[in-house]
């Protein structure tokens, strides 16, 4: 990568934009939804260039000043990236991305000093027992060193008849949690991060569709979800689970995927307690 390049880029797109950043909520950041023919390019300044298409426009977006996350503090806000949006003007350069595998990657990079930079593109808003295409797809933009966030969960029994999901998210050992949260669910500080799950080939249909999304706990940063009927909605037990969560701090979005052991419950091994 020509690194003058990538600094002339900035300094233009800088001045393009009138130099006002837009606060975009921390996480494996969100650049926009509905884009399409995402590029990005990265210098080694920790510096990125998202550019792409949406509503019509071309679009582009200046991210710096942010990598990894921090540990969930009450006094201490998370890592967030400073945003410039402008028309694009030029291009930069991507090396060849030599990290781990990402979910719902659609450009990765490896930085002149080693870090990873990675767009992920994903619908995380769809209505409960819909398929996935019934939300937009956000387009997310990490920037990391060092390990990824650890997703882990497995598969047991509940009521002797629903499927039940128990996990914990942590990242560099440490649990992934939040301070503060709606009656809903959704967080209200960054730190928090809700599980998406989907299950496959269930009640609601053939394909992937969306079960439901809820809140890790604290202090463990652990979930514990049963399928159960609600209400007139059926069980959404299916032939196999995924879920999905945001990276913390800007780290990538990670997922977890296992086929489910069956509908009866001779011969499988239940899951462990809910973690607290």
């Amino acid at each position: 990568m020509n690194r003058s390049s990538l600094g002339v880029l900035v300094a233009v797109v800088t001045a393009a934009c009138g130099c006002v950043s837009v606060p975009i909520a921390p996480a494996s950041q969100l650049i926009d939804r509905g884009a399409a023919g995402a590029r990005l390019a990265v210098d080694g300044h920790g510096r990125a260039l998202v550019t792409y298409r949406a509503r019509g426009r071309a679009r582009a977006v200046l991210a710096r000043g942010a990598i990894n996350a921090r540990a969930p503090s009450e006094r201490s806000p998370q890592v967030e990236f400073a945003l410039r949006y402008a028309a694009p003007v030029g291009r930069g350069g991507c090396r060849r991305y030599d990290g781990p595998a990402l979910p719902w990657l659609v450009a990765a990079c490896t930085a002149p000093d080693g870090s990873y930079w990675a767009l992920q593109s994903w619908s995380r808003i769809v209505p409960v027992g819909s398929s996935l295409t019934a939300g937009a797809r956000e387009l997310r933009l990490s920037h990391w060193r060092g390990e990824l966030p650890a997703l882990t969960v497995g598969i047991g029994w509940v009521a002797g008849r629903y499927h039940r999901l128990v996990g914990r998210l942590t990242y560099a050992g440490l649990p992934v949690h939040g301070f503060r949260s709606t009656h809903a669910g959704s967080p209200l500080d960054g730190y928090g991060r809700n599980i998406y799950v989907d299950t496959l080939d269930s009640a609601y249909g053939s394909g992937w569709r969306r079960e439901n999304g809820f809140l890790t706990h604290a202090p463990s940063g652990g979930f514990c979800y049963g399928f159960f009927p609600h209400g007139a909605r059926p069980s959404g037990m299916g032939v196999a689970y995924r879920a999905t969560v945001i990276g913390p701090g800007v780290t990538p979005d990670v997922s977890w995927e296992q086929r489910a052991p069956g509908r009866t419950r001779a011969g499988t091994a239940g899951a462990a307690g809910c973690p607290r």
